[in-house]
């Protein structure tokens, strides 16, 4: 293919999607992520497209949502990761909440294989993976469906979230930065996703690594809200999503990836090799996981004297002062699960 082809193949991909992968712009232009990174940077000199951490935007400054359709063929292995690492933190019996995406639809089909749960969600998606799960329960909120992601929006879906409290959510956006945290293009999917948000002691963020970096018009949570990110590995030579990862680190935000390489990490430098940041070992057989350890752990805090109920000051439902949940991983869950049996 001619670089003119192989360019006019990418401008249109940008088009449709809003955002692409380089990855995903290798694949399907069936060439190397060098020339792919030289072809985009020739189409952004000519203002045709925006250079992100990873991929390419459409011109602009923020990231067009895309429709159902483009988002689930895109980074679906990343996608799958991530969903299989984000449910081995949700234990038998929780109530959690899970808002509309294609990553958090990937979640939903592995959440219907934990017993006693109750998820509650907004989305038609995570609604019919879960409908034939034995013992699970799904709790959906009213209000507009919204065609373009099978969600549940508007007055309806915000009050019918009121006065919820469950131990933790997990959402999905268009995009993701330290600065502004979880962010979307659509103003009634981010306010529903607030209200999620207010619902629950924890949030997990789902994001793969081009929505990393990436900022779209509305804010959903704020950096300092987010408990976890769960994400994949970026590629060796994104240095700015690597750059991203750490500074969410930085500011109190538990990173754990996805498919990251068992063993010990040396030398310096950021995620994707980094030393600073460590791997966790992993016995062969089970998913692979790097946790970046938190200056401080402000969210692992026991409630302090005085606190009111569910650790607010004061007895508020705060956010912030919600009991902590457990912090261990799911092998020691299952010991202390078996030695309350015994």
């Amino acid at each position: 293919m001619f670089a003119a082809e192989r360019r006019q193949l990418i401008l249109e991909m940008v088009r449709a999607n809003g955002a692409v992968s380089l990855r995903e712009l290798a694949r399907v232009v069936q060439t190397s992520e060098v020339t792919v990174r030289r072809d985009v940077r020739a189409l952004e000199a000519e203002g045709l497209l925006d250079r992100r951490h990873g991929g390419a935007v459409l011109p602009g400054g923020f990231t067009r949502e895309s429709g159902f359709p483009q988002k689930s063929h895109l980074a679906t292995a990343e996608k799958t990761a991530i969903a299989d690492l984000a449910a081995s933190f949700v234990e038998e019996g929780e109530a959690v909440v899970v808002g509309a995406g294609t990553t958090t639809q990937e979640l939903a089909r592995r959440l219907a294989r934990i017993p006693g749960l109750t998820v509650v969600t907004n989305s038609l998606l995570v609604a019919q993976a879960l409908a034939h799960a034995n013992r699970v329960e799904v709790v959906m909120t009213g209000g507009t469906l919204r065609g373009s992601n099978y969600a549940l929006v508007g007055s309806g879906a915000e009050q019918s979230l009121q006065g919820l409290r469950v131990t933790r959510a997990f959402l999905s956006g268009s995009g993701l930065t330290a600065e502004r945290g979880l962010s979307t293009s659509n103003m009634l999917s981010a306010s529903v996703d607030r209200a999620l948000v207010q619902a629950a002691a924890e949030v997990v963020v789902l994001a793969d690594h081009t929505k990393l970096g990436t900022d779209t018009m509305f804010q959903t949570v704020p950096t300092d809200l987010i408990s976890r990110l769960v994400t994949d590995e970026p590629p060796a030579h994104d240095e700015r999503a690597a750059t991203e990862l750490q500074a969410l680190a930085d500011q109190g935000v538990r990173v754990s990836v996805a498919g990251a390489v068992a063993g010990v990490a040396g030398g310096a430098g950021g995620v994707g090799g980094a030393g600073s940041l460590g791997t966790d070992a992993v016995p062969p057989g089970s998913r692979a996981r790097r946790d970046v350890p938190l200056p401080g752990q402000r969210r692992t805090h026991a409630p302090g004297p005085g606190s009111g109920p569910g650790g607010a000051p004061g007895g508020g439902p705060g956010l912030r002062s919600a009991p902590p949940l457990t912090q261990q991983e799911p092998g020691e869950r299952a010991r202390v699960a078996d030695l309350r049996r015994r």
